[in-house]
């Protein structure tokens, strides 16, 4: 629905930014990374990537610095069991770099190191992922 938001960079916190958008204070769900590049934009425009997730009990909206960490979100939540604060997880516990090489050489340690993900999530995320991350690496 949204590719991104640009705005004025209102609140960040851990986990969560407030982007003031032509008046309206968006609520986003960010991750460590995004986190680090704009923790020190308050009150100046920034420009973050998203990806609405709805729900039968609710909406959330979730922004990315780059557009290749949005990228990697979409993709990992199409994985089985994998849902938008599990993705965040992962991509917040080793950066969107880390996570690609721990699918690539089958590293189910690195991805078992973010909170709620297991032995077999870790193993269905490469086993799904790393053909995928193959071609859009060539």
């Amino acid at each position: 629905m949204f590719h991104y938001i640009r705005g004025t960079l209102a609140a960040i916190r851990q986990g969560f930014a407030v982007l003031d958008a032509g008046g309206v204070g968006f609520r986003l769900c960010v991750s460590d990374n995004t986190y680090q590049a704009i923790s020190q934009k308050q009150n100046t425009e920034v420009k973050l990537f998203t990806y609405l997730s709805v729900r039968e009990d609710g909406m959330e909206l979730f922004g990315f610095f780059t557009e290749a960490e949005s990228e990697l979100f979409q993709l990992l939540i199409t994985v089985s069991g994998v849902g938008p604060k599990a993705a965040l997880s992962i991509l917040s516990s080793g950066g969107p770099q880390n996570f690609t090489l721990a699918v690539m050489t089958g590293n189910e340690k690195l991805l078992t190191a973010a909170p709620g993900v297991g032995k077999k999530i870790a193993q269905r995320i490469i086993l799904e992922l790393k053909d995928k991350l193959a071609k859009d690496q060539s």
